[in-house]
């Protein structure tokens, strides 16, 4: 994705667009930001991991020998301005944070026009460009994909602690933060683990970071079988001794989509898919039961 010029390490894909779809928020995934809302989604090529379950590796492990810009950040933002019950624009797809040019022009122009910027990433990034991505994103879903130093270094390529450092950079920063594991039987959902997981997100991140657990298929080098409902719903149970609001994806069972008020267990939003309700909410985000406030960044 780079070249060396003689003068600068150059990005060679900046403007190269492997997607571009006009997406819902909940399809980060992220729950409670804008619930009900869509985002305009764009992604390149590569990624700074190697995982041989990589869901897109057709993109993230795949840079095309042949290069061709795709949009200007100019015709992103006009895209944006009149797309349908959009809120911003989401970097997401492949990893945005090894295209940090492209990304950082994009964000600025987009907070220019009063639109909200999201980023869906890896979260193995170095504080001090991080805390520049932190300055013009609004939200993050950030994959923490096993709480396992092994599991990172021989399946990822990389580790596990940096990813955790970014995690508490962008907490500590008050950005918006929900948190994704991709769950791969016989890899990951070890009980005790999940375990050790949660209760380190609950005391460093917070319990009310939503999390999602989301279910692998096979895909890329790896064919362990796909994630069964079983396996989520049971180490949802566990996330939810020290979290509250943890939510399944990427799977066709309705259970553990909908949001309920965490102290007095009303429910405000019901997902159906990608179709999101929204009820027994005021208009600033809180419970109309209790008066507790369920989603800080919301419109109804």
């Amino acid at each position: 994705m780079r070249k060396n010029t003689g003068n600068e390490i150059e990005l060679t894909t900046y403007g190269v667009i492997s997607g571009f779809a006009l997406d819902p928020v909940e399809k980060k995934p992220l729950y409670h930001f804008y619930p009900g809302y869509n985002i305009l989604s764009v992604g390149s090529y590569g990624c700074n991991m190697r995982c041989d379950f990589c869901q897109n590796y057709n993109i993230s492990q795949n840079v095309p020998a042949s290069l061709i810009p795709g949009l200007t950040v100019d015709g992103i933002i006009k895209e944006c301005l009149k797309s349908e019950n959009n809120i911003g624009l989401a970097f997401t797809y492949n990893e945005p944070v090894i295209s940090f040019e492209f990304m950082r022009d994009a964000a600025e122009m987009a907070k220019e026009n009063n639109l909200k910027t999201v980023i869906v990433s890896n979260g193995y990034v170095n504080s001090a460009p991080l805390k520049e991505i932190i300055g013009f994103m609004d939200a993050f879903n950030i994959d923490l994909k096993a709480f396992d130093e092994e599991f990172y270094k021989k399946i990822t390529g990389s580790e596990l602690e940096p990813v955790k450092k970014s995690l508490k950079q962008i907490s500590e920063s008050g950005k918006h933060l929900e948190v994704t594991t991709l769950i791969i039987p016989g890899m990951n959902d070890d009980e005790n683990r999940m375990r050790q997981q949660t209760e380190w997100m609950a005391r460093e991140l917070g319990s009310n970071v939503p999390f999602h657990l989301s279910a692998y298929f096979p895909r890329y080098k790896r064919d362990n079988p796909a994630t069964t409902e079983d396996i989520l719903l049971r180490l949802s149970d566990i996330a939810s001794e020290k979290l509250e609001y943890v939510y399944t994806g990427n799977t066709g069972m309705s259970l553990k989509q909908n949001t309920h008020c965490k102290e007095c267990g009303t429910l405000v939003t019901i997902r159906s898919g990608y179709k999101t309700t929204a009820l027994n909410l005021n208009n600033n985000g809180t419970c109309a039961v209790c008066g507790n406030l369920v989603y800080s960044n919301f419109i109804f």
